[in-house]
């Protein structure tokens, strides 16, 4: 990686960097990231522990955490979903993949929830592994 990957949200208020590649990816079929996105699944990428440094807007971000799982953030200007990561904690370990400009250098490698997948999209036959709960050692959407 000879430069941070860079990203941010739809208005362009939020940017923020990566400084080292992201260490995996997958989606998530739960039911909370199927209401947060709007889609069937959402595209995650798990960042090293303080690779993730916000550029500008920092204080358009906002965080909801539901119970039992990590706070998701997201811009309150445009209500892109950008980041998770644990309950009060500014470590952004959980990167949306669609907030990345170009290509992050990681592809999802899993589908994790796929138990409560959304009834009205067939789950794609990619060959990747599925996993009716959360994939061992990795739940960074849900």
């Amino acid at each position: 990686m000879d430069e941070p990957i860079t990203g941010g949200c739809g208005c362009g208020a939020v940017r923020f960097e990566v400084s080292r590649p992201f260490l995996s990816a997958g989606y998530c079929h739960c039911t909370r990231c199927q209401r947060r996105s709007g889609t069937a699944s959402s595209a995650n990428a798990r960042a090293e522990s303080g690779s993730v440094r916000i550029l500008q807007g920092e204080d358009e971000l906002r965080g909801w955490t539901p119970e039992g799982g990590r706070e998701k953030v997201f811009c309150v200007r445009c209500g892109s979903a950008l980041f998770s990561c644990e309950p009060g904690s500014r470590d952004y370990t959980g990167v949306r993949l669609g907030a990345i400009d170009g290509d992050p250098g990681v592809r999802p490698e899993s589908r994790a929830f796929v138990a409560y997948a959304a009834s009205w999209e067939e789950i794609p036959d990619d060959g990747l592994p599925r996993y009716d709960e959360a994939r061992p050692g990795y739940d960074e959407g849900r």
